[in-house]
């Protein structure tokens, strides 16, 4: 088997279908490749219908809403392929993707993690001059403003390479996947590629994004798809940046990154809150309110269990 295709999903069954016709729509002439989707526990009658419609697809069933991390470890111990690809639901590959794949990562070893091209449903193209988080580049005017001074990123060669690509399209080897012992759990949602890509560049793989492909990714698609879940997965951005400061930072680091992170947080997100009393029609302001409630709730209990895990992760209760 040449490519294991990994797919994560929680009610994410509408975008799934296009993705699923997409894989099976591509050149495959010289390919051997299987498709495992893990469902996240949808837990919404959908599952029997996609088991039955793709025969080929090999589907598994979570127990629990595990995380995007745990559906990754759980999909990849099903795997038989040389090479992993790790896919958001909410893509669509084009029909080259899984060639231009196999055959540059076969070509060039040096390439730890290897991404592509990702453009919305408008066809434009998204910034992928990602950095490392670091003190002075968590938050965003700080990170626009560093990237603004990077000459690396300004190539129109076949390679570029960030310190990090996203998770909605990740293609590594088994053999190097299974030497990070996979995807960390800590992480329940979000911030899980950035930690394994810096995992990577730490063993001397190359972080790469090739141009002779581009996949289609409907941002948000997988995980903002109703009120609650937007919410909630916006809250768990701010959570996985506090456990990626605790897991990544020096010690030295650690103590203001925290503190300028929940500071800033607080009182951005009080700011919004107070506005939405004023425009309460505006459903991304009144997101805010719930983010504010959810991040308050994961502060106060952050220090009653001296943990930065979210509690929605595999690792919280270990």
């Amino acid at each position: 088997m040449d490519i294991s295709i990994i797919i994560v999903n929680y009610r994410s069954w509408k975008p799934l279908l296009k993705c699923l016709e997409s894989i099976l729509s591509a050149d495959k002439a010289n390919i051997l490749f299987e498709v495992i989707v893990v469902d996240n526990f949808s837990n919404d009658g959908q599952f029997d219908f996609f088991q039955n419609k793709f025969k080929g697809v090999v589907f598994v069933q979570n127990d629990t809403n595990s995380g995007f991390a745990n559906g990754c470890n759980l999909g990849a111990k099903r795997a038989k392929g040389e090479y992993f690809l790790f896919l958001n639901p909410d893509t669509v590959i084009s029909k080259n993707t899984l060639d231009v794949f196999y055959t540059t990562s076969k070509k060039h070893p040096e390439i730890g993690i290897l991404s592509c091209l990702l453009k919305d449903k408008n066809n434009r193209y998204f910034n992928q001059k990602n950095i490392f988080p670091s003190l002075f580049q968590i938050f965003g005017i700080s990170r626009f403003l560093y990237r603004k001074t990077k000459t690396r990123f300004n190539t129109n060669e076949e390679f570029f390479y960030p310190d990090w690509v996203s998770g909605a399209a990740i293609f590594i080897s088994k053999n190097r996947f299974e030497k990070l012992n996979g995807w960390n759990e800590d992480y329940w949602l979000y911030f899980e590629d950035v930690e394994i890509c810096k995992k990577i560049s730490q063993q001397n793989g190359k972080i790469t994004v090739t141009r002779n492909t581009s996949i289609l990714h409907e941002h948000g698609g997988s995980s903002r798809n109703d009120f609650e879940t937007e919410h909630i997965s916006k809250t768990e951005v701010l959570i996985s940046k506090h456990v990626y400061v605790n897991n990544n930072f020096s010690a030295l680091s650690k103590v203001p990154a925290h503190l300028f992170l929940i500071v800033f947080t607080i009182i951005e997100k009080s700011f919004l809150t107070i506005l939405s009393l004023f425009l309460f029609s505006n459903l991304k302001l009144k997101t805010n309110r719930h983010i504010l409630k959810n991040l308050c709730d994961y502060y106060f209990n952050a220090v009653k269990k001296q943990t930065w895990l979210s509690r929605q992760s595999v690792n919280y209760q270990k």
